[in-house]
């Protein structure tokens, strides 16, 4: 489904603490400069997500988003430029400058 990078499991059990069924809920919506834009929360595993746990971390990826994140990379980084959960997808024929937005390489 997606690859979850040590940094952002660390990240994301520091923000969460034990899991008790918290995790990052990752989405993709119509929005943003390139029409696609990703959504992350806070939240908890709802009917239909995928369920990815990497290192006690856990994220769920509701269905409709799946197919455009599938074989995605999430990563957390903390730089001059901001800090942050970023996503790495191979599914982006482009994306906007500061890459929370993208257009899918095909039609899903």
């Amino acid at each position: 489904m997606i690859n979850v990078t040590e940094n952002a499991a660390r990240q994301l059990h520091e923000l969460v603490g034990s899991p008790g069924g918290k995790g990052l809920r990752i989405a993709v919506a119509k929005g943003g400069c390139s029409g696609l834009q990703y959504e992350m929360t806070l939240g908890t595993e709802q009917p239909g997500d995928t369920i990815v746990e990497h290192n006690g971390a856990t994220f769920f990826i509701d269905a409709e988003s799946a197919p455009l994140l599938h074989g995605s990379t999430l990563d957390y980084r903390d730089g001059l430029t901001g800090a942050g959960f970023h996503i790495v997808n191979p599914n982006a024929a482009r994306t906007c400058g500061c890459g929370s937005s993208f257009e899918p390489a095909r039609a899903t």
